[in-house]
Protein backbone atom coordinates (compact mmCIF):
# COMPACT_ATOMS: atom_id res chain seq x y z
CA UNK A 1 0.00 0.00 0.00
CA UNK A 2 1.24 3.57 -0.91
CA UNK A 3 1.98 6.39 1.38
CA UNK A 4 -1.20 8.24 -0.21
CA UNK A 5 -3.31 5.37 0.44
CA UNK A 6 -2.83 4.98 3.83
CA UNK A 7 -3.06 9.29 4.10
CA UNK A 8 -6.99 8.11 2.34
CA UNK A 9 -7.39 5.57 5.17
CA UNK A 10 -6.71 7.51 7.93
CA UNK A 11 -8.18 10.77 7.02
CA UNK A 12 -11.21 8.22 6.43
CA UNK A 13 -10.71 6.51 9.85
CA UNK A 14 -10.33 10.54 11.48
CA UNK A 15 -13.76 11.31 10.01
CA UNK A 16 -15.80 8.35 10.58
CA UNK A 17 -14.70 8.94 14.15
CA UNK A 18 -15.35 12.45 14.55
CA UNK A 19 -18.77 11.68 13.24
CA UNK A 20 -19.10 8.77 15.46
CA UNK A 21 -18.19 10.95 18.49
CA UNK A 22 -20.37 13.92 17.21
CA UNK A 23 -23.50 11.61 17.40
CA UNK A 24 -22.39 10.28 20.91
CA UNK A 25 -22.56 13.47 21.71
CA UNK A 26 -25.48 14.34 20.24
CA UNK A 27 -27.24 11.53 22.27
CA UNK A 28 -25.33 12.50 25.41
CA UNK A 29 -27.07 16.39 24.95
CA UNK A 30 -30.91 15.53 24.03
CA UNK A 31 -33.20 14.77 27.38
CA UNK A 32 -35.50 12.34 25.16
CA UNK A 33 -35.18 10.08 22.21
CA UNK A 34 -31.64 9.51 22.84
CA UNK A 35 -31.17 5.63 21.81
CA UNK A 36 -31.15 6.10 17.74
CA UNK A 37 -28.32 8.87 18.28
CA UNK A 38 -26.55 6.49 20.58
CA UNK A 39 -26.89 3.46 18.43
CA UNK A 40 -25.84 5.39 15.50
CA UNK A 41 -22.56 6.86 17.44
CA UNK A 42 -21.87 3.13 18.59
CA UNK A 43 -22.43 1.20 15.60
CA UNK A 44 -20.33 4.07 13.20
CA UNK A 45 -17.59 4.35 16.15
CA UNK A 46 -17.45 -0.41 15.81
CA UNK A 47 -17.06 0.56 12.05
CA UNK A 48 -14.71 2.45 12.07
CA UNK A 49 -12.40 0.11 14.51
CA UNK A 50 -13.41 -2.63 12.87
CA UNK A 51 -13.13 -1.74 9.10
CA UNK A 52 -8.89 -0.62 8.78
CA UNK A 53 -8.08 -4.79 9.78
CA UNK A 54 -9.02 -5.77 6.29
CA UNK A 55 -7.24 -2.25 4.39
CA UNK A 56 -3.94 -1.57 6.71
CA UNK A 57 -3.56 -5.28 8.12
CA UNK A 58 -4.63 -7.37 11.40
CA UNK A 59 -2.82 -5.40 13.91
CA UNK A 60 -1.82 -2.06 12.64
CA UNK A 61 -5.48 -1.13 11.42
CA UNK A 62 -7.29 -1.07 14.64
CA UNK A 63 -4.26 0.19 16.49
CA UNK A 64 -4.38 3.10 14.32
CA UNK A 65 -8.20 3.38 14.14
CA UNK A 66 -8.28 3.11 17.96
CA UNK A 67 -5.22 6.05 18.21
CA UNK A 68 -7.12 8.21 15.85
CA UNK A 69 -10.54 7.53 17.51
CA UNK A 70 -9.06 8.74 20.72
CA UNK A 71 -7.72 12.39 18.83
CA UNK A 72 -10.95 12.69 17.00
CA UNK A 73 -13.08 12.15 20.28
CA UNK A 74 -10.64 14.88 22.06
CA UNK A 75 -11.20 17.19 19.19
CA UNK A 76 -15.15 16.68 19.56
CA UNK A 77 -14.89 17.53 23.37
CA UNK A 78 -12.96 20.50 22.83
CA UNK A 79 -15.00 21.97 20.32
CA UNK A 80 -17.66 22.64 23.12
CA UNK A 81 -15.36 24.12 25.63
CA UNK A 82 -16.74 27.42 26.82
CA UNK A 83 -14.91 29.71 29.55
CA UNK A 84 -17.35 31.00 32.33
CA UNK A 85 -16.13 33.55 34.25
CA UNK A 86 -16.33 33.27 37.96
CA UNK A 87 -18.96 34.56 39.51
CA UNK A 88 -18.23 38.03 41.76
CA UNK A 89 -20.89 36.64 44.80
CA UNK A 90 -18.76 33.69 45.99
CA UNK A 91 -16.12 33.49 48.32
CA UNK A 92 -12.56 32.61 47.31
CA UNK A 93 -12.44 29.56 50.02
CA UNK A 94 -15.83 27.77 48.35
CA UNK A 95 -14.11 26.43 45.48
CA UNK A 96 -11.45 24.59 47.32
CA UNK A 97 -11.53 20.79 48.82
CA UNK A 98 -12.88 20.73 51.92
CA UNK A 99 -10.52 20.63 54.69
CA UNK A 100 -10.39 17.42 56.91
CA UNK A 101 -13.04 18.19 60.44
CA UNK A 102 -11.35 20.11 62.95
CA UNK A 103 -10.07 18.31 65.79
CA UNK A 104 -9.45 18.56 69.28
CA UNK A 105 -5.95 17.93 69.35
CA UNK A 106 -4.62 15.51 72.56
CA UNK A 107 -1.51 13.59 72.91
CA UNK A 108 -2.68 10.10 72.07
CA UNK A 109 -4.68 10.78 69.32
CA UNK A 110 -1.73 12.48 67.98
CA UNK A 111 0.32 9.80 68.93
CA UNK A 112 -1.66 7.04 67.40
CA UNK A 113 -2.17 9.20 64.24
CA UNK A 114 1.61 9.19 63.85
CA UNK A 115 1.73 5.42 64.59
CA UNK A 116 -1.18 4.65 62.19
CA UNK A 117 0.36 6.80 59.27
CA UNK A 118 4.12 5.57 60.05
CA UNK A 119 4.65 2.13 61.33
CA UNK A 120 0.96 0.48 61.60
CA UNK A 121 0.68 1.82 58.23
CA UNK A 122 3.93 0.36 57.27
CA UNK A 123 3.01 -3.36 58.57
CA UNK A 124 -0.34 -3.20 56.89
CA UNK A 125 1.51 -2.58 53.19
CA UNK A 126 3.43 -4.58 53.85
CA UNK A 127 0.90 -7.75 54.28
CA UNK A 128 -0.80 -6.72 51.49
CA UNK A 129 2.10 -7.09 49.33
CA UNK A 130 2.91 -10.28 51.25
CA UNK A 131 -0.36 -11.41 50.93
CA UNK A 132 -0.55 -10.51 46.87
CA UNK A 133 3.01 -12.53 46.25
CA UNK A 134 1.87 -15.43 48.03
CA UNK A 135 -1.25 -15.63 46.66
CA UNK A 136 -1.50 -14.44 42.75
CA UNK A 137 -1.30 -16.43 39.90
CA UNK A 138 2.24 -16.26 37.77
CA UNK A 139 6.05 -16.76 37.91
CA UNK A 140 7.15 -15.82 41.13
CA UNK A 141 9.51 -13.16 40.25
CA UNK A 142 6.91 -11.75 38.91
CA UNK A 143 4.44 -11.48 42.04
CA UNK A 144 7.40 -10.50 44.13
CA UNK A 145 7.92 -7.74 42.28
CA UNK A 146 4.44 -6.83 41.42
CA UNK A 147 4.37 -7.58 45.56
CA UNK A 148 6.88 -4.77 45.88
CA UNK A 149 5.43 -2.43 43.93
CA UNK A 150 2.04 -2.68 46.31
CA UNK A 151 3.55 -1.55 49.25
CA UNK A 152 4.64 1.54 48.94
CA UNK A 153 1.74 2.69 47.27
CA UNK A 154 -0.41 1.02 50.10
CA UNK A 155 1.65 2.85 52.79
CA UNK A 156 0.75 5.91 50.85
CA UNK A 157 -2.39 5.72 50.56
CA UNK A 158 -2.44 4.16 54.29
CA UNK A 159 -0.80 7.57 55.52
CA UNK A 160 -3.42 9.87 53.45
CA UNK A 161 -5.55 8.08 54.91
CA UNK A 162 -5.24 8.39 58.58
CA UNK A 163 -3.48 11.63 58.25
CA UNK A 164 -7.06 12.99 56.61
CA UNK A 165 -9.91 10.97 58.91
CA UNK A 166 -11.33 12.21 61.41
CA UNK A 167 -12.44 9.22 62.60
CA UNK A 168 -9.29 7.43 64.32
CA UNK A 169 -10.53 4.38 65.50
CA UNK A 170 -12.34 3.54 62.53
CA UNK A 171 -8.77 3.76 60.98
CA UNK A 172 -6.85 2.07 63.34
CA UNK A 173 -9.53 -0.84 63.17
CA UNK A 174 -8.69 -1.17 59.36
CA UNK A 175 -5.43 -1.15 59.47
CA UNK A 176 -4.50 -3.42 62.12
CA UNK A 177 -7.42 -6.27 60.44
CA UNK A 178 -5.38 -5.59 56.81
CA UNK A 179 -2.13 -6.50 58.69
CA UNK A 180 -3.87 -9.20 60.37
CA UNK A 181 -5.75 -10.42 57.07
CA UNK A 182 -2.34 -10.25 54.75
CA UNK A 183 -0.29 -12.16 56.91
CA UNK A 184 -2.63 -14.83 58.16
CA UNK A 185 -3.22 -15.09 54.63
CA UNK A 186 0.01 -15.68 53.53
CA UNK A 187 0.90 -18.26 56.45
CA UNK A 188 -1.98 -19.93 55.30
CA UNK A 189 -0.54 -20.55 51.62
CA UNK A 190 3.22 -20.25 52.23
CA UNK A 191 5.44 -18.94 48.95
CA UNK A 192 6.13 -21.61 46.50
Amino acid sequence: MTGAAHFGAMAAIFGGAIAGGWLLRRAWSLKADKAPWRWAGLGLLSLTILWPAWLLGEARGPFIAVTLLSVAAFGVIASGYTYRPSRAGRAAREGLAPEPAERAPSAWRTTLRWSLAGPIGMVAAMGLGIGYATWAPGEMQTRLLIGGLIVPLAWGGAMAWTLADSRILRATAVLVGTAISGFSAAMLKGFT
